[in-house]
């Protein structure tokens, strides 16, 4: 059994949040710590702890996360520049709320992220 976060507290309007957008599926609230000028996270209201966790059950609410980023990417001005979109999963990816969700992230030039680590490990990696 899934252990309930401070995001289903905000699902329910239970603990304070700038929340952006809320229908049956997904809410959408403002980060408290944002990493870029807009960084808002989408959630589905049901409680799934990572993306090992998800199902095909899940898929509605998951797509609509998407559909959700892109919307409010639009209503933010951010699409046209563009914005980035991530899911972490469990500790090593940085998941702090075990209660998935996508961070959407943009207002400014974010720059290449992967690559930024590739060319600073691949020598390491075996």
């Amino acid at each position: 059994m899934a252990i309930e976060t401070i995001f289903s507290k905000i699902i329910r309007r239970e603990s304070p949040a700038d929340i952006v957008y809320q229908d049956a599926l997904v809410t959408a609230f403002r980060n408290i710590s944002p990493q870029a000028p807009i960084h808002i996270l989408i959630v589905p209201n049901v409680l799934i702890p990572t993306v090992n966790d998800v199902t095909i059950e899940h898929e509605e609410a998951l797509g609509r996360i998407i559909t959700v980023a892109a919307r409010i990417a639009s209503q933010e001005g951010i699409a046209k520049d563009g914005y980035r979109l991530i899911f972490n999963c469990n500790k090593n990816a940085g998941q702090e709320v075990y209660h998935i969700h996508m961070h959407l992230i943009g207002g400014c030039a974010l720059g290449p992220m992967v690559s930024r680590f590739l060319q600073n490990h691949l020598h390491t990696m075996p």
